[in-house]
């Protein structure tokens, strides 16, 4: 059974490589070149683009892409599943469902379930994470589906950026919200609700806001100490680091994984960005 995933969940290279998950790279614009995120730059390699200007663009999967996957895995008679990145956020995953379902009208016993993780970076990374597991625990297909599909309401997103700038740059904000936000150091909380990125409130200074995503952690996580809570951050590992100190402290959490946001979603928050992820229900085996 083959996983899929897209480079929006902002797991490393090496995590596709070691687990087998197939890799769809969403597409980086920068500079006036085309890159295909994970594979041909370094999300590093962005954030220090955008330090000097530069206002990347960012592309779905192509079509092409996932026909010739699709068609395939459908000759070879395998069956697969592919978690995509938030249909609210991105159209890869209607353009996969669209994919899918022509690979269909030739190969109408092929097995390919598609579920929208309604989730972007390591909230998405914790849902392909849990399906590779079970995959291991030899699970068959519609089991990890309904696993999966039970689980995606489960994952909770806090996480604030360091300039609105770059936010009002992608029509996330406006202009005008960015400019005061900067004036006053207002920093945006916010979260992703059904998918879609929802702010919850403005937090006067850096510090602040940190410290209230601790508060909501507490608020909103069930059985921290047992999780792993990933953490996710623009360019900006020893706030990371803070943070992870944070939550153990406030809840004894002994378990995180901490990536770089990828150059799919870094181009939106820009550098300084952090996000925490954890579950809201734990899941059973």
């Amino acid at each position: 059974m083959r996983i899929y995933a897209d480079s929006a969940t902002d797991l490393p290279l090496s995590y596709y490589e070691k687990t087998t998950v197939d890799l769809f790279p969403l597409r980086v614009h920068i500079d006036g070149q085309d890159y295909e995120d994970v594979v041909g730059i370094h999300a590093k390699e962005v954030y220090d683009k955008i330090r000097q200007g530069a206002q990347p663009k960012t592309s779905q999967v192509s079509p092409e892409t996932f026909l010739n996957e699709f068609e395939t895995l459908a000759k070879n008679g395998e069956q697969g599943i592919y978690i995509s990145f938030s249909s609210a956020l991105s159209g890869t995953h209607n353009t996969a469902v669209m994919m899918r379902d022509q690979i269909l009208e030739t190969y109408p016993d092929f097995q390919l379930v598609i579920i929208d993780s309604q989730a972007a970076s390591m909230g998405y990374g914790l849902l392909v994470k849990r399906a590779v597991e079970l995959r291991e625990q030899g699970l068959p297909l519609k089991e990890i589906e309904e696993k999966i599909r039970a689980m995606v309401p489960t994952v909770e997103h806090l996480f604030t950026v360091e300039d609105l700038d770059y936010m009002a740059r992608g029509g996330r904000v406006s202009k005008a919200s960015a400019f005061v936000g900067g004036l006053l150091n207002i920093k945006p909380l916010l979260h992703v609700e059904e998918g879609k990125l929802i702010p919850i409130e403005k937090v006067r200074s850096r510090k602040k806001v940190l410290r209230r995503i601790v508060e909501l952690v507490g608020e909103r996580g069930v059985n921290l100490s047992k999780q792993t809570v990933a953490i996710t951050h623009a360019d900006d590992l020893e706030t990371a680091e803070e943070m992870k100190h944070l939550l153990t402290e406030a809840y004894g959490i002994q378990n995180f994984d901490i990536q770089m946001i990828g150059s799919a979603i870094g181009a939106h928050v820009g550098p300084g960005a952090i996000s925490v992820f954890f579950l809201n229900q734990t899941q059973d085996n």
